[in-house]
């Protein structure tokens, strides 16, 4: 495809700026812009304008129908599509879309979760414009992005409380750069790129595999002869068929507008990776929600399947979501950006310092926003940064710390350059940032890349909670400077305090050994190793009234997602296990039983031409298959007896009880499985191995 023909691809079927700028009158243009620049309410005479005109626009590409496409709090996006159709008597119709239509959306909300936010009776719910958001064509719809409510004015998604935090996060941020002397600078925006990991099988070999369709990853499965050890598949070729896939997806996302950037592959086999160039927070999630369903549906039409699971496959590298946050002002300047001498750069070490103290004050509610059962599987398992929540800062930013700390002069080791020995080739300057994989926050450069994000889930609920954080330290120091008799001398101090009393959350070395876990113990940081042990975390007081002081979420609304995240904890392991057992009783039992009977007929045959035959390799494999086999529908019957027992009222008792007595079950199964599908014979084995699956792409 021809750069031409990409510009004109790019946002083509997205309702942008540049498309109001020309379709809009002008007055209709202002009105929007003033609502997005300083949130000023958009008339309805400007409503219907635009309305109109994104109607228009919509069929002049095919569209026919409108929804408001919104993100309630089961993790994927929703929407109701109604067309474009009115009648107007005499079997006629027209094609109207109004003002009000656009504004506001009545959907019934009753099967979607509300964690007691309403009452049985009160099914309907609200969805409001989000002007903010540019609204796009999907399969033949107009997408609007909005905001979902209930009848109370709770918030029932993603988006609304994100956008609260955000509007704090610019408040609390403008008031610390008025300090600076910064009076031109009206907003402070967080910005966020979602680096996606996903997994690419066959079809047909996926549609083998019942775990796969009904839970997202393998249940069972016997290590393959081999997997990601020779570390051959990152970045390595991409495979012409994965080749095809990636083309067309790039295509789909840049058709709405989304920056898809990088595709390469991941370190495990069939896994790779989509990255986005950065934007706005808001724009970001909403893209990222978009970027997983097109992932999914364009690899229907290359007969593939995008599997987003965390953990679709024991033994090889799962898939995480690095969610790269930054805040950047009106004007473009990063503020977490050090620039040439970050030592002396006060405002950097200001934002920096409130970074370092949110994180360390908050980390259990950071912790808490990427639990859920399918990360359990991969953080802290020598593939992804582990539970216990630390910050690489590199070693420039740390001695810079420590110098503050200690009160000791820093000498600033300007650029330095790698040597690589050979005359034609460049002097390379050496990034003295991040090189740190194993850190679940670290500083790269201009931002901080946290690490811990499952694939599957909304950026949502992270950067709510980044936003939030980061907007109550700089109330805080803003609070405090702004007393200040002399502004330096009262922001040294307070640089030197902050480092001092926060310095535990800084740690440069390998998160995956065993040394940091007992290191972390002594520094008295936090270590929740599964979602059922984090979620206990998640309603802490403080956490309360952090969201509750800046506005951003209320109790009720707190509590209503604690309730969700726990009930899906319990749900997913529920599916999961009752999955094993079909699988076992209807496919895996038939199917070693039957080759046992084989075996022994082979036996029986062999000692049938010679009496004395020696049959000592078949009569110890049968004995094996029989034993294994029995222990098999033991544990059977011991997993059914654990998920049929009485779930406990109390929430948290009844998700640690399907983590350490339900997973566990599971987990005792599956071994005994995996083992017998090395010692079945593979036409007998009833689904495809791990080799089929993972090499299924050629």
């Amino acid at each position: 495809m021809s750069e031409k023909n990409v510009t004109e691809l790019f946002g083509s079927m997205v309702f942008n700026e540049e498309v109001m700028k020309q379709r809009l009158s002008a007055t209709c243009y202002r009105a929007w812009k003033k609502c997005v620049d300083e949130g000023t309410p958009l008339s309805l005479e400007h409503a219907h304008e635009m309305a109109a005109e994104m109607k228009n626009w919509a069929m002049d590409r095919g569209a026919t129908h409108f929804t408001h496409w919104f993100q309630p709090m089961t993790g994927v996006t929703a929407e109701k599509h109604d067309s474009f159709i009115s009648p107007v008597g005499g079997g006629k119709i027209i094609m109207e879309f109004s003002g009000k239509e656009l504004v506001r959306g009545e959907p019934d909300a009753s099967s979607f979760p509300s964690g007691g936010l309403r009452a049985t009776f009160e099914a309907r719910g609200y969805t409001a414009w989000d002007p903010t958001a540019f609204a796009f064509i999907k399969d033949g719809s107009l997408c609007i992005p909005t905001i979902f409510c209930s009848y109370s004015g709770q918030a029932l998604d993603k988006k609304t409380p994100l956008l609260r935090s955000m509007d704090e996060l610019s408040r609390q941020a403008v008031r610390v750069l008025r300090l600076f002397g910064e009076t031109g600078v009206k907003k402070v925006v967080s910005q966020v790129g979602p680096e996606q990991e996903y997994f690419l099988v066959d079809k047909d070999v996926y549609n083998q595999r019942e775990d796969l369709i009904l839970t997202g990853r393998t249940l069972f499965g016997a290590k393959p002869p081999k997997g990601q050890e020779l570390e051959d598949h990152y970045f390595g070729a991409i495979k012409p068929r994965v080749a095809a896939y990636m083309k067309e997806l790039d295509e789909e996302l840049w058709k709405v507008g989304i920056l898809a950037k990088t595709k390469h592959n991941e370190v495990a086999p069939a896994q790779h990776e989509l990255a986005p160039i950065y934007s706005d927070a808001n724009t970001a999630c909403d893209h990222n929600q978009l970027t997983m369903e097109i992932m999914k549906k364009v690899a229907g039409r290359h007969n593939m399947v995008c599997l987003l699971h965390e953990k679709p496959f024991a033994g090889v590298n799962g898939s995480g979501k690095h969610n790269n946050w930054s805040i950047s002002t009106d004007q473009g300047d990063n503020l977490f950006k050090p620039g040439s001498t970050p030592s002396q750069n006060a405002r950097f070490l200001l934002f920096l310092a409130a970074f370092l103290k949110g994180v360390d004050e908050y980390q259990e509610l950071l912790r808490c926003t990427v639990a859920n059962p399918g990360n359990d599987h991969r953080l802290g398992a020598q593939e992804a940064p582990p539970a216990i929540i630390s910050v690489f800062l590199g070693d420039e930013l740390t001695a810079i710390v420590d110098s503050l700390i200690n009160g000791t002069e820093y000498v600033e080791q300007g650029k330095r350059t790698l040597e690589i020995g050979v005359d034609v080739l460049p002097h390379i300057p050496q990034d003295n940032t991040d090189r740190n994989r194993t850190s679940p926050l670290a500083f790269t450069g201009n931002k901080f890349e946290f690490r811990m994000l499952g694939s599957s889930q909304s950026i949502t609920g992270p950067n709510v909670a980044l936003n939030t954080i980061m907007a109550e330290e700089l109330e805080q120091f803003a609070d405090e400077l702004e007393q200040a008799e002399d502004f330096n001398a009262a922001l040294h101090e307070l640089l030197c305090r902050t480092f001092r009393d926060h310095q535990r959350i800084i740690f440069n070395g390998n998160g995956y050994e065993e040394a940091w876990v007992k290191e972390a113990e002594r520094r008295g940081l936090s270590n929740h190793t599964c979602t059922a042990d984090a979620l206990r975390c998640y309603l802490k007081p403080e956490h309360v009234a952090l969201f509750t002081r800046h506005g951003v979420f209320t109790r009720e609304e707190l509590a209503a997602r604690n309730e969700i995240h726990l009930e899906n904890y319990c749900e997913v392991i529920g599916i999961e296990a009752r999955t094993m057992i079909d699988m076992v009783k209807r496919d895996i039992f038939p199917a070693v039983s039957g080759y046992a009977a084989q075996v022994a007929d082979n036996i029986s045959a062999k000692r049938a031409v010679l009496a004395d035959l020696d049959c000592t390799a078949e009569e110890q494999l049968l004995r094996r298959l029989n034993s294994l086999t029995g222990e098999m529908m033991g544990q059977c019957v011991a997993l059914e007896s654990a998920v049929a027992a009485p779930r406990s009222e109390n929430a948290y008792d009844a998700a640690h009880y399907f983590k350490y007595t339900v997973f566990a079950a599971m987990e005792t199964l599956r071994a005994t499985v995996d083992e017998l599908e090395t010692i079945t014979a593979g036409d007998c084995w009833p689904y495809p191995s791990y080799t089929d699956l993972l090499f299924s792409i050629r």
